[in-house]
């Protein structure tokens, strides 16, 4: 159904840094980096299907965080969540709600992480047992 995520940077470098990080986690390698014609950096990491952008917002503006937007990142393991929510942490992004681990619920069983990168975002690391 989705094509893309894209989210706005107020830094794209330190965007860069900590994305480069936690995405390294799922695999994902070095983004391709596109300057618009309007001279705004995009980031775009592509892997195993999906892309997550990064841009500079074409209009000027501040980016800003969506308030009750999450973008969630599926996860091959317990471990890899949990690798995902220490590398968010230790390049600059802040642990919110729960600390990572099992959660139950109407959904299933699942293993689960959230934080904020630098720009306010909220990111989820799930996996889903089989």
């Amino acid at each position: 159904m989705l094509n893309h995520v894209m989210l706005g940077s107020n830094d794209i470098d330190r965007s860069k840094r900590f994305y480069d990080a936690v995405l390294g986690v799922l695999g994902a390698g070095e983004p391709v980096r596109n300057v618009a014609d309007s001279g705004h950096t995009r980031l775009f990491y592509i892997h195993d299907g999906s892309v997550f952008c990064l841009s500079e917002p074409i209009n000027g503006q501040a980016a800003s965080a969506a308030n009750g937007g999450t973008i969630g990142f599926k996860c091959n393991s317990a471990e890899q969540v949990q690798a995902f929510h220490d590398q968010a942490i230790a390049h600059g992004g802040q642990p919110i709600e729960d600390p990572p681990g099992p959660r139950g619920g109407s959904l299933g069983p699942r293993h689960m992480a959230y934080v904020r990168d630098p720009d306010g975002n909220k990111l989820c690391a799930i996996y889903r047992p089989q």
